[in-house]
């Protein structure tokens, strides 16, 4: 095996180790509100920021494939895990395809090493799935400066990110820069007590004027949006879906143990039909969403920019799986789903904010309907094969 596969092979190794070292843990970090710093440290350690980074940049050039199997390892013991995994490698996705030579230089080793925490501010109290609406306002401000003046919303670990990617509007342009958190004008709102996600950090950000070197633009303005924001998203949407796989295999395995050896009476639980109902919708979803998701990845493996309607389709599936899953085990649990440190129910809670963040399943209707509609129509023609397996895609 080559070094970059034995490098990716300890990645993959080292999100199955970090998880097994969460499962004890992960819901009084939720309970908490925060990911404690050191499980932080220790993550960035294990090489699980940004990890499909190129190694010239200090990643473990991770294909789609080994990417997947570790946002599900990590994502089926604690969200905020597979969160931090996602907005890293988010950030680091989009400065790689779309930053100059100087600001990959600068940016992505500090990002795989852990040396900085990333954020994603995008959403807006106006924009959340309409991008396009946003209102922070990117201006000039004298030779090779811009102000960055806006109120960010829902910023997954806002609260610790030491530099944030920011989408506003440059000239009327969307356009993309890079803000330092310890810059003046930055203010943080962290968010408690949220359905889901409790453990990521999340905050809301406000920039009041906020002086950045022009440098730190990242594409030209008119690129921001279709451009940059595009390949942050595509990048979470697939690491998101392999997280949910992650939570709907490890809701499945708990309500299964859990009928297995419960008793009433002299029954266990699992010889009720209708609970080998639930068990058995719960399998065939959980394994769907898993194959969507692999097929995801086997479309993005030639390059930036493949796979993208693949990976919404993977995302719907398997936000719909988790959702589902979770909400059946916590039904077969009963008030053992209802505990605080059930599994299930944090992933009940975590798995609807799923359904929502990286585009809402109503979106991502639209987006698969639209896909279709254009290949099916009037003077469509065939859609290409799948590069990967020679399918063609839907």
């Amino acid at each position: 095996m080559s070094a970059a596969g034995d490098t990716a092979v300890a990645a993959v190794a080292a999100a199955a180790e970090l998880a097994a070292e969460a499962d004890g843990s992960a819901a009084a970090w939720d309970s908490a509100g925060r990911l404690p710093v050191p499980v932080r440290r220790r993550m960035a350690e294990a090489g699980l920021f940004a990890p499909d980074v190129a190694p010239e940049y200090g990643g473990a050039g991770l294909g789609p494939a080994e990417l997947g199997e570790a946002a599900a390892t990590l994502g089926g013991v604690c969200s905020a895990l597979r969160g931090l995994l996602t907005v890293q490698g988010m950030v680091a996705a989009a400065l790689a395809r779309w930053g100059t030579r100087a600001q990959r230089a600068d940016w992505l080793p500090a990002l795989t090493s852990g040396a900085l925490t990333a954020g994603f501010a995008a959403t807006e109290q106006g924009a959340g799935s309409a991008l396009g609406e946003v209102g922070t306002r990117i201006e000039e401000s004298g030779p090779g400066h811009l102000t960055v003046t806006g109120h960010k919303k829902w910023i997954t670990f806002g609260e610790d990110a030491d530099v944030l990617l920011v989408l506003g509007t440059l000239d009327g342009r969307p356009a993309t820069v890079l803000v330092e958190a310890d810059r003046g004008g930055v203010t943080r709102e962290p968010v408690r007590g949220q359905l889901g996600m409790r453990a990521a950090g999340i905050a809301h950000v406000t920039f009041d004027r906020t002086r950045v070197p022009r440098d730190r633009l990242v594409a030209p303005p008119g690129a921001g949006l279709s451009h940059v924001a595009a390949t942050a998203l595509d990048h979470g949407r697939y690491t998101v879906a392999w997280g949910c796989v992650g939570m709907a295999e490890a809701c499945l395995a708990d309500a299964a143990a859990h009928a297995a050896s419960r008793r009433q009476g002299a029954e266990r639980l699992a010889d009720h039909q209708l609970v080998r109902s639930l068990l058995a919708r719960a399998a065939v979803r959980t394994a769907g969403a898993r194959e969507l998701a692999a097929r995801a990845g086997r479309s993005r493996a030639p390059g930036p920019g493949r796979g993208v309607t693949e990976t919404i389709v993977a995302k719907y599936a398997a936000a719909e799986a988790a959702a589902d899953t979770s909400r059946d085990a916590v039904q077969i649990l009963g008030s053992a789903g209802c505990e605080p440190d059930s599994r299930c129910g944090r992933h009940f809670r975590d798995a609807k904010v799923m359904e929502i963040i990286e585009g809402a399943q109503q979106v991502s209707e639209l987006h698969i309907a639209e896909r279709l509609l254009r290949r099916h129509g009037p003077g469509a023609r065939p859609a290409a094969p799948d590069a990967a397996d020679g399918r063609r895609p839907v």
